[in-house]
């Protein structure tokens, strides 16, 4: 569930279900398995690559970086390494904000870091709530991304547009209190409740409201439980 949820709060929306991502997925499949068969049908490699199970999906819910990418080309979004020589890359290590989001795996987990209005945000599944990430740690927290083995991707293209953003947009908010992690990484043990992950996140930005005013409160508490119902 962590490349839906991955997936879904980058575009801050439940776009994308985890049979879309099946569906995906087996397409990348048939695709490769057409390309292996041009070899011969009883060539030893396709002998070989067909019984093997997919390497884009499995049961536990973990999607390939290619169906990530397919999944992205639907709005217009592209992965770029951010370890790459391309040009966005160099400008994107100089200056990590100076893109819109970020995309890391790690083995089989998968989460989004994020500009929401203002500010950043960890996205990751594996918290209780979205940490909210400053300027300047950002770039300390890629490189210690790096260094974990993690590999990074720039989201590169337009975001769609989304009401989280748009009200935070218009006001910054702190958080006295990081949100807890909630697991390991681990293939099942990422398998979070939808239901129980929203209300985490519900809480973890009510607490980060806590000093501001109570109309701006409101509308961020409302913002993101809709942005992250997904």
């Amino acid at each position: 569930m962590c490349a839906k949820h991955c997936l879904n709060s980058l575009l801050q929306a439940a776009y994308f279900t985890e049979l879309d991502l099946a569906t995906i997925a087996l397409q990348i499949d048939e695709q490769e398995k057409r390309q292996m068969a041009e070899g011969g049908l009883n060539n030893a490699e396709y002998l070989q690559f067909v019984s093997k199970p997919s390497s884009n999906m499995d049961d536990s819910g973990y999607f390939s970086v290619q169906v990530i990418e397919s999944a992205l080309k639907v709005w217009n979004l592209d992965l770029i390494p951010f370890s790459s020589q391309d040009e966005i890359a160099k400008k994107a290590r100089e200056d990590p904000t100076s893109r819109k989001a970020y995309i890391c795996n790690y083995r089989d987990h998968w989460f989004t870091i994020r500009k929401i209005g203002q500010q950043w945000f960890n996205l990751n599944s594996l918290l209780s709530g979205p940490e909210l990430i400053s300027d300047t740690y950002l770039s300390l927290f890629l490189t210690q991304l790096q260094q974990e083995g993690y590999a990074i991707f720039i989201v590169n293209g337009i975001l769609p547009s989304c009401k989280s953003d748009q009200i935070l947009s218009n006001i910054k908010i702190s958080q006295p209190e990081k949100p807890r992690l909630v697991m390991k990484i681990k293939r099942n043990a990422v398998e979070t409740e939808e239901k129980s992950e929203n209300k985490d996140l519900e809480t973890a930005i009510a607490l980060s409201l806590e000093t501001k005013a109570e109309d701006e409160r409101k509308q961020l508490e409302a913002a993101i439980a809709l942005s992250l119902q997904m």
